[in-house]
């Protein structure tokens, strides 16, 4: 049973990892600028949620999936059905922890959330990407407060705050890790590192690209920390190339691979992009063809600062690879102008920005109470 006065938060942000580290990270804000505060998250048994939350420990509750259909058919027919049947949910999770507030970070998680809270609860949208999703454009016509990590997300009367981030990545020292995340790794102590990632939907133009290019990469002295993802096609393996060619299909600890790396070959996704920069990691980004081009306008200002370049994916080949990193990574001075231009573009401080706004949305002073 939480304290008298103790304020309750429910946050949704379920589904992929983009929508839930988000919301973990504010959970975690609250919890240090509020010890008594009481968090909970809603999600569904599709997606990262039941992996993810439960060991940050916070309380999951699950309520049905309610996926957007992208064509006509029997799943269009029934979304009514499974959306008054998510609401229900969602407003049994609010009155029994007695919600004062529903923080929401987009996704079909969020939609359920938002139409429960709608007249009973104070409603918060955060919105991650560019360009805004369907959810929070909903949450957003009846929201106490409205988030944005960047300006231009369409969602008007947004406050620009940045993405929320988790203190194992804003907090990083690059330099002091380096040593030991390089070790666990199994890279050089010495010479330029190269990570690559894509995620495990859209890695297989990066891992094609890598491939090409490991010959000249490791000729010119440079360590690739690669994660392939599944399903994204593979490109060698490690005995096959050079010690100096770490591949792995995912990477759970993803701080020690910034403190391990010198620059990085990513897609532009808004979680990515945010952390890269906070990071102050100097960064190749290839967004996504397909979309509606968010992941393009994610990296833009982290490009206009000078913390990235940014190469479309029907560009991106072995050679283009060479072209743009090798230079790159021989050139140290180059390399932390680039890096500081990228954390100076970030915003590291979102996570407690937008849980002392949320604090002060339900009248919970910060700090412990009596």
């Amino acid at each position: 049973m939480r304290a008298v006065g103790a304020p309750s938060v429910v946050v949704a942000g379920g589904g992929t990892a983009g929508h839930i580290e988000p919301a973990l990270a504010v959970a975690d804000a609250l919890r240090r600028l509020r010890p008594d505060a009481a968090v909970t998250a809603i999600g569904t048994e599709r997606g990262l949620d039941q992996r993810l939350v439960p060991a940050r420990g916070y309380p999951l509750e699950l309520i049905p999936p309610v996926p957007l259909p992208r064509t006509l058919g029997v799943d269009l027919l029934r979304l009514p059905w499974r959306i008054r049947a998510a609401v229900a949910a969602a407003r049994e999770v609010l009155r029994r922890v007695e919600a004062d507030v529903v923080v929401g970070f987009g996704g079909y998680v969020a939609l359920p959330a938002y139409l429960a809270a709608r007249g009973r609860t104070p409603i918060v949208v955060h919105e991650a990407n560019a360009r805004a999703g369907l959810a929070n454009k909903v949450g957003a016509r009846f929201a106490a407060l409205v988030a944005a990590a960047v300006p231009g997300s369409g969602l008007p009367g947004a406050q620009v705050l940045g993405i929320p981030l988790r203190r194992s990545v804003t907090a990083l020292d690059r330099a002091a890790l380096r040593p030991a995340a390089r070790e666990r790794f199994g890279l050089p102590a010495d010479g330029p590192v190269l990570l690559v990632f894509g995620g495990s939907q859209g890695a297989r133009t990066l891992n094609s690209a890598v491939e090409a290019a490991l010959p000249g990469l490791t000729e010119a002295g440079i360590g690739v920390l690669h994660a392939q993802g599944s399903g994204g096609g593979a490109a060698h393996s490690s005995s096959e190339v050079s010690p100096l060619y770490r591949p792995m299909a995912y990477i759970e600890e993803m701080h020690l691979a910034y403190a391990a790396a010198d620059a990085v070959l990513c897609r532009a996704g808004a979680m990515t992009v945010a952390e890269v920069s906070a990071v102050g990691l100097p960064a190749v980004y290839v967004p996504l063809p397909h979309g509606n081009g968010e992941q393009a306008l994610n990296a833009a200002p982290v490009v206009t600062a000078g913390g990235g370049v940014l190469v479309p994916d029907a560009e991106l080949t072995g050679e283009r690879v060479l072209a743009e990193l090798v230079p790159l990574l021989g050139d140290a001075a180059r390399l932390e102008a680039m890096g500081a231009a990228a954390r100076a573009s970030g915003h590291a401080d979102a996570d407690e920005q937008l849980a002392r706004l949320v604090l002060d949305l339900v009248g919970a002073p910060v700090g412990p109470t009596s």
